[in-house]
């Protein structure tokens, strides 16, 4: 029986691995994309293609997305118009859109996708979620890998870094890189101490740590001119490393780079997919965007339930479980759609969410007098808002909290799967 088993794994490897040969070769296609416009006209174009040494990312299940993600990325051979590959994510313009100043001026976003490098021409598609639920396509461009004015990058004057935690295997591994931000050359120390604490802290969360042998990390040594990060309201600018700021969208707290080009410049010819940014400063903030990256504050004494919070973001694409009414990005979430992230709900599919985790005759909506009775329950996040999570407290509402709730622990093993499966 072990035998049979283990031949049917044989199979189904070598059948991943003869879907990634047959379309592509071991190396990156890095693609340099601009997102452009206000609240009433989007467009996307294509700034710059990249080839970078190696594939860092996933080699099986190329044609599905796990999440749905804000948008979407697709690859198609020309030949047979099949569809080869494809990548959900989020991005800082998608929450641009959602304020005040997208209804009164046009701004352009940096972003950037790793995708494997196709053996022959292909057919890239961009989409981005409406306020429908759809994901009307608004890039469409043919790509020749042939093409000489494809930038090789990473083949030289690659950043310094260190693999601090290896994975057991090298084949299906999730590779995540942490990038030095607003560290000087006499502070990399510190860095390594802080990335060291970053793996620590996010493998002592379950189900992090029971997968941590699928995990590569590297800590990026990317030196900056001055020590801290940018704090526009104060007037204070620094010359750093990616060029982060306070006050994204005017909110304090929201630290953020506008400068994703220059972050991916600093890891060309690292492997990695997953991008984790500790910032030199004490102040309280931080971001994570779903397959973009995480940027957290170090010196901060909520660091470590900070960084495992952001990382849920951008890696695992939860939703923050906390709702204010002053939040600058309140009005992301329809309550007339059933959001894409596995651990809120509006009810207008809970089938696809945690139902099935529900004890039998769990009221739902529950009501917070009753958690002792149904810890995993249907609890609103905001009242009047019609938005719900599965439990009063988890690492994605409170800096308190012991761990992630049940159902985002689900989320994460199920995505951790995906990856490496």
């Amino acid at each position: 029986m072990r035998f049979i088993i283990f031949c049917l794994l044989l199979i189904s490897n070598w059948g991943y691995s003869q879907h990634f040969d047959q379309f592509f070769i071991d190396k990156t296609l890095r693609v340099d994309a601009v997102f452009a416009g206000n609240s009433e006209r989007q467009s996307i174009v294509i700034d710059e293609l990249n080839e970078l040494p190696s594939w860092a990312g996933r080699k099986q299940h190329l044609s599905k997305n796990h999440l749905g993600g804000n948008g979407v990325i697709s690859m198609y051979d020309i030949k047979t118009d099949q569809l080869i590959y494809t990548q959900s994510f989020s991005t800082l313009y998608q929450e641009w859109l959602s304020t005040p100043e997208a209804q009164l001026k046009s701004k352009n976003f940096e972003n950037v996708f790793l995708l494997p490098f196709p053996k022959s021409e292909v057919r890239l598609e961009i989409a981005l979620i409406d306020s429908s639920g759809n994901y009307p396509v608004l890039l469409k461009q043919r790509v020749d890998p042939t093409d000489v004015l494809i930038h090789k990058k990473g083949y030289r004057y690659i950043t310094p870094h260190t693999l601090l935690h290896r994975a057991k295997t090298a084949t299906n591994s999730i590779n995540i890189v942490i990038v030095a931000e607003g560290f000087q050359d006499n502070q990399m120390d510190k860095f390594k101490q802080y990335a060291q604490t970053t793996i620590d802290e996010i493998f002592a969360h379950q189900p992090f740590g029971q997968f941590q042998d699928r995990f590569n990390i590297y800590a990026v040594e990317s030196v900056s001119s001055d020590n801290g990060v940018s704090v526009p309201r104060l007037n204070e600018w620094k010359n750093t490393a990616v060029e982060s700021n306070f006050d994204t969208f005017y909110s304090e707290r929201y630290l953020t780079t506008a400068r994703v080009k220059k972050l991916h410049d600093l890891l060309a010819g690292i492997p990695y997919e997953h991008i984790i940014i500790l910032a030199n400063t004490d102040v309280y903030g931080g971001g994570g965007i779903y397959n973009a990256y995480t940027l957290t504050t170090t010196g901060h004494a909520n660091f470590k339930p900070i960084v495992v919070h952001e990382f849920g973001h951008s890696f695992a694409g939860l939703s923050d479980e906390y709702f204010y009414e002053s939040d600058v990005l309140s009005d992301m979430q329809s309550i007339a759609l059933e959001p894409w992230e596995q651990n809120i709900t509006t009810l207008k599919n809970f089938d696809s969410k945690w139902k099935d985790m529900l004890s039998p005759k769990t009221p739902i909506p529950t009501t917070s007098k009753d958690v002792d009775k149904y810890p995993l329950g249907v609890y609103e996040g905001l009242a009047g808002k019609k938005i719900y999570k599965a439990a009063l407290d988890c690492r994605m509402k409170t800096n308190t909290a012991k761990e992630f709730c049940p159902v985002c622990q689900r989320a994460i093993s199920r995505l951790i799967q995906f990856y490496t499966d």
